[in-house]
């Protein structure tokens, strides 16, 4: 099939890899414009631009899909579909219209749960027991459209947003191989989206990775492995930002949410609203990544302490 491919991260790069793989004709790839990124925020080309180069295909990095002329440059296409995955600009409802079969999306969650920009995040907040991928044909809603191909995936206890990533990319990659395949055979049944069953993924914010130790030992695990890789859930202890980067809950209770109740070279056993939280890998801010036995000879925490939502040691809530 003839097709325009729009995608931004590695997410939408490994879709794009398997459809060549598959030999599919790619006229055209849409991505971002190249962003400041990494510490020196150099302009860095997005993971399917890097792919598109390595391939030697035809890219365009429009800022918007609204215009005349670069519609006019996807109708000359003559493409049978257009593939979205993770692009990151609205298609207009002149471009859903331009490709022969329209365009359809790679999602990554069972529809219509978890529409919007962090379903992976979310699901593993809500301590959803499963997710997937959704092939959706695009309409002008917020992946409201209706779904071609499901495929589910179990949630592990450990999947942290970068695990879980890892095998959605690939079982997306997968689905839309799968989904053209049919597509071309006239053999997908379009279903419409339960409005009543939507939830929304939104985008997730920096403050929200701050932890509320009054929250359960579940739920704050919960967070520290949905804000893995980015932004990283953090609190502060003896005047430092610390990133909590893995952790376990554990059963057991205290009076003073965030007190520090037990030390060893494994883990830091933290109070909770309920329950406790074992912390195992930690980062203060400007520091690596450190296994408790390597964190706290230079950063002798102390039983009795506390970690807290203030920038000082004294746990102070609302």
């Amino acid at each position: 099939m003839r097709i325009i491919f729009a995608g931004t991260p590695l997410f939408a790069a490994i879709a794009l890899d398997a459809l060549i793989k598959a030999n599919h004709e790619i006229v055209l790839v849409l991505t971002q414009p190249d962003r400041p990124a990494g510490r020196g925020m150099r302009n860095t080309a997005s993971a399917v631009k890097q792919r598109a180069q390595y391939y030697g295909l035809t890219l365009l990095q429009p800022p918007t899909l609204k215009t005349s002329e670069i519609q006019e440059q996807l109708r000359t296409c003559n493409a049978d579909v257009m593939v979205v995955a993770a692009y990151g600009l609205i298609l207009p409802e002149a471009v859903l219209t331009i490709p022969r079969m329209g365009c359809v999306n790679i999602h990554a969650s069972l529809l219509p749960r978890w529409r919007g920009a962090a379903p992976i995040q979310r699901a593993i907040l809500a301590g959803d027991p499963e997710t997937g991928v959704t092939i959706m044909q695009m309409d002008a809603g917020l992946d409201t459209g209706a779904m071609l191909l499901k495929h589910q995936l179990s949630i592990a206890p450990t999947d942290t947003t970068q695990t879980l990533h890892d095998r959605l990319s690939e079982l997306g990659a997968q689905s839309i191989v799968e989904a053209l395949t049919l597509l071309k055979q006239d053999g997908l049944i379009p279903i419409f989206q339960d409005e009543a069953q939507a939830t929304y993924a939104n985008k997730i914010a920096k403050n929200e990775a701050e932890i509320d130790w009054r929250q359960s030992a579940e739920q704050i695990n919960r967070m520290v492995r949905a804000y893995n890789p980015t932004p990283g859930a953090y609190s502060h202890c003896q005047g430092m930002l610390l990133k909590i980067w893995q952790a376990q809950a554990i059963m057991g209770n205290a009076n003073v949410p965030g007190e520090i109740v037990a030390i060893n070279r494994e883990n830091i056993t933290v109070a909770c609203g309920s329950g406790m939280l074992q912390i195992e890998v930690i980062q203060k801010s400007g520091g690596k990544k450190l296994g408790i036995a390597d964190f706290l000879p230079g950063n002798p925490l102390k039983v009795g302490e506390c970690f807290s939502k203030q920038s000082h040691s004294a746990v102070t809530y609302d």
